[in-house]
């Protein structure tokens, strides 16, 4: 399906985007608006484009790339240059070295003009608009953290010069993006989280697929879809050749942990000795994907929407963002919302946007778990059930209430006890979380993950 293009003139006319996204009911509103749509459209042109090839070995000055691809390496080869100009503060703290601040106000100060440097003059009034997704893109400077919420503002960002056709939607444009201007995004990241000691932002921990990543699993699936000589379960034999961004990804875990793998990354490992081949685990990395970072309230509430991303809904919107025009034409400056009310005025959630504790499940999602429900990304004979935002729902087997057989290779009898825990057991039925039974083989392997709190952030 092609990708379509928002035109110069049109671009005037657009709101600024900003935070729309502040209940359970906005994220609802969200997966049905434009933006979104045209969002997973991408995200699957991308993928569709690196099917079967390798990362390439180009210079950034390569001829086959075209300008824009080249502006953008140029672009992110100038941020992380700041890193040698700001190097990390003499500090006790395990995470978040305060010298992350000074390189993040450096990249607010200067994001306006990178992106005119970046852009044609005729996109310059597309600055406004992308703007915010270029600060975020990074990581957190408050918090001091990292994490896949981050990560989408970055594809965003591509997205939306992509409607703008500052990048062509063309299959070889396409692979530049994943294969060396989201790779050289990665690489980037991957150096200010070990320079400035960057906390995982809202980790799952040993549950979470990845603690501050996820698009290079799914591009890297992408690229071994067709690939039926490499069996899935090769990311369990080290050292991996570079040559996917699974694979790579997957290296990254191993410089960053230690210890056994099947310990430290029990979704990987599953999916490793679960899933049969690499088209299922493609496709069921984009429905995690949409289940786990876009589904998730605490992960996109911090990702601006609107502008060249449509909001097209609504929902729960109380007040018209202006546009690019009337900002210019306002004689009066812009008031924050708050300072409009009365002082005496109490401002009070409605009770559908208060958030619930973990625990306070309903009596319903209760007896979900009870019934021994559990979704699955992966499964290989599954029923769609309404509500599960493309979660799958399997039927456990006979035998699922037994504890895993250990193999050779993998971990100890007493080590996997934890996936067949009743309380375990109702955590999967309440969250996301992995179950694949191979038929022929008899094993069966789960995960979970832990519940988010509002104290979680992108």
């Amino acid at each position: 399906m092609a990708l379509p293009e928002i035109l110069t003139e049109q671009i005037t006319r657009l709101g600024l985007p900003s935070l729309k996204i502040r209940s359970d009911e906005d994220l609802v509103a969200w997966k049905s608006t434009m933006g979104y749509r045209n969002y997973m459209l991408f995200l699957h042109r991308l993928t569709d484009s690196v099917v079967g090839w390798d990362i390439p070995r180009l210079s950034d000055e390569d001829p086959s790339l075209s300008p824009a691809i080249r502006g953008s390496l140029k672009m992110l080869e100038r941020l992380d240059s700041w890193i040698n100009e700001i190097p990390p503060q003499v500090s006790p703290q395990r995470f978040g070295n305060l010298a992350f601040r000074t390189w993040g106000k450096k990249l607010e100060d200067n994001a306006n003009n990178i992106l005119k440097e970046l852009l044609p003059e005729r996109l310059h009034v597309c600055v406004p608009l992308l703007e915010p997704y270029l600060v975020i893109s990074f990581g957190s400077f408050t918090r001091m953290d990292y994490g896949t919420g981050h990560e989408a503002a970055f594809a965003l960002l591509l997205l939306c010069l992509s409607l703008v056709r500052f990048f062509q939607p063309e299959p070889q444009e396409e692979r530049n993006l994943v294969l060396v201007v989201f790779l050289r995004y990665l690489r980037l990241c991957w150096r200010l989280q070990d320079v400035y000691k960057l906390e995982p932002a809202g980790s799952h921990g040993v549950w979470g697929l990845d603690d501050s990543s996820f698009l290079g699993y799914v591009f890297g699936s992408g690229q071994l879809r067709e690939r039926t000589d490499i069996p899935v379960s090769s990311v369990l034999r080290r050292p991996l050749p570079p040559t996917n961004l699974y694979y790579l990804s997957v290296s990254r875990i191993h410089e960053v942990k230690s210890g056994p793998f099947h310990e430290h990354s029990s979704q990987l490992y599953s999916i490793a000795t679960g899933v049969p081949n690499w088209m299922k685990v493609n496709s069921g990395l984009f429905k995690m994907y949409e289940a786990e970072v876009l589904g998730k309230r605490v992960v996109v509430q911090h990702i601006p929407v609107g502008g060249l991303l449509e909001w097209d809904s609504d929902t729960n919107s109380e007040t018209k963002q202006p546009s690019i025009d009337e900002l210019k034409s306002s004689p009066a400056p812009l008031r924050a919302p708050w300072s409009q009310q009365s002082p005496t005025t109490t401002f009070r959630l409605p009770p559908a946007t208060r958030t619930q504790a973990p625990w306070a499940a309903s009596r319903a999602a209760i007896n979900t778990a009870g019934s021994g429900l559990i979704p699955t990304s992966f499964a290989t004979n599954s029923m769609s059930m309404p509500g599960t935002h493309g979660v799958t729902l399997l039927s456990p087997s006979p035998r699922s209430s037994q504890p895993s057989t250990a193999s050779t290779t993998g971990p100890s009898s007493s080590q996997t006890s934890l996936h067949s825990s009743p309380q375990l057991a109702q955590t999967n039925a309440l969250t996301f979380g992995l179950k694949s039974t191979v038929e022929d083989g008899g094993s069966e392997l789960a995960s979970s993950t832990r519940p988010r709190t509002t104290q979680d952030s992108i």
